[in-house]
């Protein structure tokens, strides 16, 4: 199997991959000016993308930072009204840096992977106070002095905002990548990534590499989708193996292969061996006619997420003027962390259940009385890793019919809260969820609109109308 050094114009040398996946110098060209001039003519209008041609670096950078870590594992669509918001609040660095981590939590509430937030917050306040507010200027600083700034974050902000010749990569771009080179083993795998990494930094542009970058995520997330790829409409698809791969099957297929054809439209995969490259398709795994370029690329298992199953008591205090309900935060480091939720403990034994009092008890809570009990059901949600059952029980009771152990406890990470407080605090998505069961169980639905109809519609007893049984009952005489 022959392997070369790649290198495109911009300078940067690739790692060693087999011939078969590279790009010529020629191809190269091709593939920056269709992409480029695909993505002036097609676009979207994005509202951190208005930010690229503010003359002030920082904010350029900062604009880009932030978009870049909201769109992590996130939709666009999601995150564009999170980002308006955000930006509006903290326009600049030092607007987010002088924030606290909870209001931080509040506006991210809702996006999920809650961390990024705080790693966003907690690296504003470097920039700010160690750095004069001065944002690192090329890849490798970014990656070295930003909390929670990978690789591919540090590539986006210093291609797009910096206009450094660095290549990135992302999950639209490993799909571009692997469909335009073949690539078929598992994308996860240490091999692949490194090729798509040597790929991504030898078709970069070197004079608009911000753009090209967000043109090849833009062509993943439109035209070169998962599922349902429009290769009619894909400006790379005559330099696309795994498109021309299928016009080759298609061809075979319909029995119009001939030797000219055949020599035309072929693969050039002769050097690659399944059984020797690590970039190609194991021989384990069969090429899916049916499934055309969706067989590239190819992800490892992804493991089952782990089962747990929590108790958790929403509990509800009746005041004179309102109703408030006990939430507490918790800790600063894993899971949600700082995030408030509902009193709840992790249920170890299989079938395990807990009464409310003792999930309670757990965080210095007794109720002496409670005026309502109710069952509020099962909650399942799906974090990325964790499969979380929570089991929910609602609890009513007088104010002074509960009583706080305020002394043994970290009393600032309880509070009460209205309903409009808690649909406001930094509470994370499945908290929402579970305080849904519980108003849904508190609350049972009115008659139905159809049923109200078929009752007012139900005519009304006429007292003066005679039964048939009484009209044909025989007259008495005096």
């Amino acid at each position: 199997m022959v392997k070369r050094k790649v290198s495109g114009d911009n300078g940067n040398v690739t790692k060693s991959i087999p011939v078969a996946h590279q790009l010529s110098d020629l191809e190269i060209s091709e593939v920056r000016s269709k992409l480029l001039a695909w993505y002036d003519a097609n676009k979207r209008d994005l509202p951190w993308r208005k930010q690229a041609s503010n003359p002030d670096i920082n904010q350029r950078a900062y604009a880009v930072w932030v978009s870049e870590i909201m769109l992590q594992q996130t939709q666009v669509a999601t995150v564009i009204n999170y980002y308006n918001k955000w930006m509006k609040k903290w326009p600049t660095l030092q607007d987010l840096a002088s924030a606290s981590l909870e209001e931080v939590n509040e506006m991210w509430s809702g996006l999920g992977y809650y961390s990024r937030g705080r790693r966003l917050f907690e690296g504003a306040k470097k920039v700010v106070d160690e750095l004069d507010g001065e944002m690192p200027k090329d890849a490798d600083s970014l990656l070295k002095h930003l909390p929670g700034v990978g690789k591919y974050t540090a590539g986006a902000i210093a291609s797009i905002a910096y206009n450094q010749c660095t290549g990135l990569v992302d999950g639209n771009v490993i799909r571009v990548l692997s469909r335009l080179r073949m690539i078929g083993a598992d994308s996860t795998s240490q091999p692949v990534i490194d090729a798509l990494w040597s790929l991504a930094n030898a078709v970069v542009d070197k004079e608009r590499p911000g753009d090209f970058n967000q043109s090849l995520m833009e062509l993943g997330a439109t035209v070169c989708t998962p599922k349902s790829p429009d290769c009619a409409a894909c400006p790379l698809r005559n330099n696309c193996k795994a498109y021309a791969k299928v016009e080759q099957q298609r061809i075979k297929n319909s029995e119009k292969l001939t030797s000219i054809a055949s020599e035309k439209n072929a693969v050039i995969d002769i050097e690659c061996l399944a059984d020797q490259c690590s970039l190609c398709l194991p021989d384990m795994e069969t090429y899916d006619d049916s499934a055309g370029v969706t067989n590239y690329p190819r992800k490892g298992k992804k493991r089952a997420p782990r089962e747990e199953r929590t108790a958790v008591c929403v509990l509800c205090r009746k005041t004179p003027t309102d109703e408030e309900f006990l939430i507490r935060q918790r800790p600063e480091k894993g899971l949600l962390a700082g995030l408030w939720e509902f009193p709840s403990k992790l249920l170890v034994g299989e079938g395990e259940s807990l009464p409310y009092s003792d999930v309670l008890i757990e965080h210095g809570v007794e109720v002496l009385y409670a005026t309502k009990k109710i069952r509020c059901g099962e909650v399942v949600h799906i974090f990325s890793h964790i499969h979380q059952t929570y089991d929910v029980e609602g609890v009513i009771a007088g104010d002074s019919d509960i009583q706080e152990d305020t002394e043994n406890r970290d009393q600032a990470r309880y509070r009460w809260v209205t309903r409009q407080q808690f649909s406001e605090a930094a509470v994370s998505t499945a908290m929402r969820k579970v305080f849904k069961a519980f108003e849904s169980a508190t609350n049972p639905k009115t008659p139905s609109s159809k049923d109200s109809k078929l009752t007012k519609l139900k005519p009304k007893e006429d007292k003066n109308q005679k039964s048939i049984a009484s009209f044909f009952k025989p007259k008495t005489t005096a």
